[in-house]
């Protein structure tokens, strides 16, 4: 079905997928409507997301914790911020514990992703997902999605690191490695360094650099949803 991502738009997706599916969370997403893509960008809810994970391939790791935090045109609402932990199936890899610090014995007290899917999906509604290399939340999210509830998930998607990527070819600037990490970033931007590899520090980073990201962009008017998005 990856196809129809080349044939559809994600309204138009959004709409195929709601008439097809049975009640469940992610109905209940698909029936709010996606930002407008035309709207200004102050305009538009932004929700900061980030995983820590088992690994990096989308089709076997699974998401141990979870961490977002809403954006509203230039504030961020950190009273909304949220932080989640998942209880994985499997055994937690030990070279992906010394990064995010997720051992078993807290894991499996945890959430089940069932349970924390819903939390997410709600808070995603009527959204734009924002992340930092967003390619790694969007297809974990849509895999848990087809594996839950049978369904992929479809909405419109702002990555910073894309926006930098723009930024570095704009300036005609090569791109070195670790320019694009999300530390190496917010350096350029005089943000503050935090501790990585906690979800919710990551999205609330994520959200900040965006902020910078766009702030820099104040000189072009009527910056549009469209002129920030990687999926739309």
């Amino acid at each position: 079905m990856s196809i129809w991502k080349y044939l559809f738009n994600i309204e138009e997706r959004r709409n195929w997928w709601m008439r097809k599916m049975p009640p469940s969370p992610l109905r209940d997403y698909y029936e709010v409507p996606f930002p407008d893509k035309e709207a200004d960008w102050r305009q538009v809810d932004y929700l900061a997301v980030d995983y820590e994970t088992t690994g990096l391939d989308e089709d076997k790791d699974e998401i141990l914790s979870v961490g977002y935090t809403t954006i509203h045109g230039s504030c961020m609402r950190l009273g909304d911020a949220t932080h989640i932990l998942t209880r994985p199936q499997g055994v937690i890899p030990g070279e992906s514990a010394v990064v995010h610090g997720i051992l078993d014995d807290a894991a499996s007290s945890a959430e089940a992703l069932e349970d924390v899917l819903p939390h997410l999906l709600r808070a995603l509604a009527g959204k734009a997902m924002l992340a930092h290399f967003a390619t790694i939340e969007y297809h974990f999210l849509s895999n848990a999605c087809e594996r839950i509830y049978g369904f992929p998930f479809v909405g419109p998607v702002v990555d910073t690191l894309a926006l930098e990527v723009r930024v570095y070819r704009s300036q005609d600037k090569s791109i070195q490695q670790g320019d694009l990490r999300l530390a190496n970033a917010r350096t350029r931007y005089g943000l503050p360094r935090y501790r990585a590899h906690n979800a919710l520090i990551d999205a609330i980073a994520a959200g900040e650099l965006f902020l910078a990201q766009v702030a820099t962009k104040m000189d072009k008017k009527n910056i549009m949803l469209k002129d920030l998005t990687v999926v739309s």
